[in-house]
Order: structure tokens, then C-alpha cells, then sequence
């Protein structure tokens, strides 16, 4: 067997026994235990009593983070002459149409967020195979396909999280970096489990929100105690 790193070691052993903490414990726990040579991601983990192969038991939205989540997040956006320039003076990194199009279709995406003004859907469609595994395919149900271009992309700029249930019904989503204080976490923490909780599709049956743990990108997982997490 693997013998294990210091650094993994002491993490390990930080969390033995450790479980359904309160959010606040969790987060210090987590900051407490990174210790990788980069600012961390902390992650939460959600298992949700749904199965979204079912389409009345998706779960899908977008929370703004009260705190941002610290990553620079690089958006595209699919739009034409006014609205091309819109996009432009309010911060996104590539502005196109068909010669978008084209550059997506070599597989090259340069890009964390994909927004369409509605006229460019007939070609944002066609990458449909391309950008919908990736969850970038604009959608008008998260804010991504409209004509408010300027208030899209500061959105996405700005600590706008996507969320979408996996085939198990788990999410996973980054909430902040371990370099923000606990309080900021704590805060993003309860505000992307409440947007979830809201995002209940009318399909779910018996307990939605199973299980939250957080972790960062290098550390070990703990559970979160529900109570806590819902608590304001």
C-alpha cells in the first residue's frame, strides 16, 4: 500500500471522527487543513433525493455568491452588432457569431461561461453536442440566453455560480477560495445551499437534501450538519 504524504497524513488525521459539523466548523476545519502551495477552491458536495434522468426531478439554477467565488471566470458571448459591442464594454473576454461558432466547432473553448442574445440560438444550437456536456450551453432558465447582455456578463464576472444535479443527483459547485475569512464562506456556503433548497423541482419525493459535505481542492471531505446549513 501507498505510503501516505506528510501533508495528506496530517490532514487525515485532522479529520478522523470528525462529521456533521456546523458550517462555521466545517469551514475552519477546511481552511485549517489546506495547505497546498495555491489558493484552494472550497468545494461543497450535495446529495439530493432526486433522479434527473426524470425531467419533473431536474434540478438546475444560479445563486450570486454574497462574497464572489474568487476565480476569474473568462465568458463568451454569442451576439451581433450592438449588442456585440454591449458585451464587450461590459467585460467579456470573446465576442462572436458564426466566427464563434466556427472556433468552438475545432473544440478550442477559451471560456467558463457561454451567454446568447436570443436571434443567436439558431447557431448556438448547433454546438448543442459540443457545449452541452461541458454545461455551457446558454439556457434562458439561468439568466444566460438574453437581451440584457451588460447585466449577464457582470453577473458572471461577479460570483454567479451555476448549479445542475449529475445522474446520482449530486451537485458540486466552488464556493470561494480558503485565502477568503470564515465568516465570507460560511456566508457563500448558506447561500448556495439555499438556492439549491429553493431550486426543489416539483418531481422530488421523500428527503431532498440528503447529505452536504465541503472540502477543499486538495483536502479531505466533511459533512456538513443540515440544520446548521439551513440555519440564517
Amino acid at each position: 500500500m501507498a505510503k501516505l504524504g506528510k501533508r495528506t497524513a496530517a490532514a487525515k488525521a485532522a479529520f478522523e471522527g470528525k462529521s456533521n459539523l456546523s458550517v462555521e466548523d466545517a469551514v475552519k476545519l477546511i481552511k485549517g487543513s489546506a495547505t497546498a502551495k495555491f489558493d484552494e477552491t472550497v468545494e461543497i458536495a450535495m446529495n439530493l433525493g432526486v433522479d434527473p434522468r426524470h425531467a419533473d426531478q431536474m434540478v438546475r439554477g444560479v445563486v450570486t455568491l454574497p462574497n464572489g467565488t474568487g476565480k476569474t471566470v473568462r465568458v463568451a458571448v454569442f451576439a451581433r452588432g450592438a449588442k456585440a459591442d454591449e458585451a464587450k464594454e461590459a467585460g467579456a473576454d470573446i465576442v462572436g457569431a458564426e466566427d464563434l461558432m466556427e472556433i468552438v466547432q475545432t473544440g478550442k473553448i477559451e471560456f467558463d461561461r457561454c451567454i446568447a442574445t436570443p436571434d443567436m440560438m439558431p447557431i448556438v444550437g448547433r454546438l448543442g453536442k459540443i457545449l452541452g456536456p461541458r454545461n455551457l450551453m446558454p439556457n434562458p432558465k439561468v439568466g444566460t440566453v438574453t437581451m440584457d447582455v451588460t447585466d449577464a456578463v457582470k453577473a458572471a464576472k461577479g460570483g454567479e455560480v451555476q448549479f445542475r444535479a449529475e445522474k446520482a443527483g449530486v451537485i458540486h459547485a466552488g464556493i470561494g477560495k480558503v485565502s477568503f475569512d470564515e465568516a465570507k464562506l460560511a456566508e457563500n456556503v448558506r447561500a448556495f445551499i439555499d438556492a439549491v433548497s429553493k431550486a426543489r423541482p416539483t418531481g422530488a419525493k421523500g428527503t431532498y437534501m440528503k447529505k452536504v459535505s465541503l472540502s477543499s481542492t486538495m483536502g479531505p471531505g466533511v459533512s456538513v450538519d443540515l440544520a446548521s446549513a439551513n440555519a440564517h
